[in-house]
């Protein structure tokens, strides 16, 4: 059974930063994407960032510039950078991982992340 955990969710001052943390207990990083999700309350999930296996990292654009992805294969984790935080990046964060060629996904239970003055 794969599991992804996350991390690093907390309360935050607007301007501050967080790391978000995604381990997986599979091997199986180096052939999949993975990215992050956030939903915010009343709202639907949404795409925040997302990993190919090829290297190639794509952000909503409310994100870029603030936030950054980036994975270790050999640790099966990755990771989302949120830097200059804003009260609308208030959210739980998921984290998912989709096997590149394969209809298995996963999802991680997610993370709330707080910002507030």
């Amino acid at each position: 059974q794969v599991q992804l955990v996350e991390s690093g969710g907390g309360l935050v001052q607007p301007g501050g930063s967080l790391r978000l943390s995604c381990a997986a207990s599979g091997s199986f990083f180096s052939i999949a994407t993975v990215g992050w999700y956030r939903q915010a309350p009343g709202k639907e999930r949404e795409l925040v960032a997302v990993s190919t296996r090829g290297g190639n990292s794509n952000y909503i654009d409310s994100v870029k510039g603030r936030f950054t992805i980036s994975r270790d294969n050999a640790k099966n984790t990755v990771y989302l950078q949120m830097n200059s935080l804003e009260p609308e990046d208030t959210a739980v964060y998921y984290c998912n991982a989709k096997i590149d060629f394969s209809s298995s996904t996963y999802w991680g239970q997610g993370t709330q992340v707080t910002v507030s003055s």
